[in-house]
This record gives structure tokens, sequence and C-alpha cells, in this order.
């Protein structure tokens, strides 16, 4: 296992981190960045750890940053935030680029569809329907992000020199 990053490698994640942030502040003109219909389209660089695991701590902060904003709350900074770092590492460990939006689509589903079910019914009988409504609200917009976007975004990176140097 690598110990020692490179300057390269540091800085394309945090580029890829900024991107994030700023795909995502786009998405908020439209209302899309937040809540159960979320329809983020900077989740679609959720694919890059694939060809290169460092990015997957830039998508980190760049969440980190994006969630500064979100309407959630703490919540939201801490827990959504992990589960775009989860999704980021598993996406890392991938074997498939097929499978490689997989992770995102799962996280994101079952964490911030938790998050966002406790943050409306707390922890009440209507819990598990609210949730299941939210894991699959939040779950399909992450799919669709994934793999309408991030595929083709994978792909079209695979092709291209510039994955060459990161």
């Amino acid at each position: 296992m690598k110990t020692r990053l490179t300057v390269r490698e540091i800085t394309f994640a945090a580029l890829v981190g900024a991107l994030y942030v700023t795909m995502s502040c786009f998405g908020n003109i439209f209302g899309w960045t937040y809540g159960i219909f979320q329809f983020r389209f900077a989740e679609a660089l959720t694919v890059l750890p694939f060809l290169c695991p460092t990015t997957a701590w830039g998508l980190f902060a760049g969440c980190i940053l994006t969630n500064l904003l979100s309407p959630y709350g703490m919540p939201d900074l801490i827990f959504g935030s992990l589960a775009t770092l989860t999704a980021g590492l598993l996406t890392a460990r991938c074997k498939s680029r097929w499978l490689a939006p997989l992770p995102p689509v799962i996280c994101n589903g079952l964490i911030v569809g938790a998050l966002l079910t406790w943050s409306e019914t707390g922890f009440t009988a209507a819990f598990p329907a609210a949730f299941a409504f939210n894991a699959l609200s939040v779950g399909g917009a992450e799919l669709l992000v994934c793999y309408i976007l991030g595929l083709p975004l994978l792909e079209m990176l695979t092709r291209s020199k510039v994955m060459r140097l990161a």
C-alpha cells in the first residue's frame, strides 16, 4: 500500500473537491442539491476514485464545504459527508467500471435517506415507511446521476490522457 501522496495527487484531489462544490452550488440554483429529491450533478464525480483513489478525499472535502449550506444542519454535514467518503473509498476498490457508480447509490440512499427521515419523523412509528421512501428517492436520483452522468464521464476519462496525469 502506498503511504505517501505526490503533490500531483493532492492537487488533483483538491481540484475534484473544488469542482464538487462548484457543481453543487450550480445545482442549488435550481433547488436540486438538498432535500428528498436531490439531483446533485456533483455526485457524478463520485466515480473518479475508480481511476484515482485519492480523489475520494477531495470529494469528501468538497461535500463538507457543500453541506455547510445544507438546511439539514450538522447531521448532514457529518453523515452526508461521511456517506460520500465511504462511497468514494468503496468505489476505489471496485474491480469493474460498471459497478463503480454503485457504492455512491447505496451509501447515499441508505445514509442520506436515514438522515432525511430522522429529520422529518424522528424515531417514531412512521420511520420505516418514511425511510423506505426517502432511501428510494435519494438512491434513485443518485442512480440517475451516477449512471447517466458519471459512467460516461468515467468512460471518457479512461480514454483520455487526463487521468494518466493524475
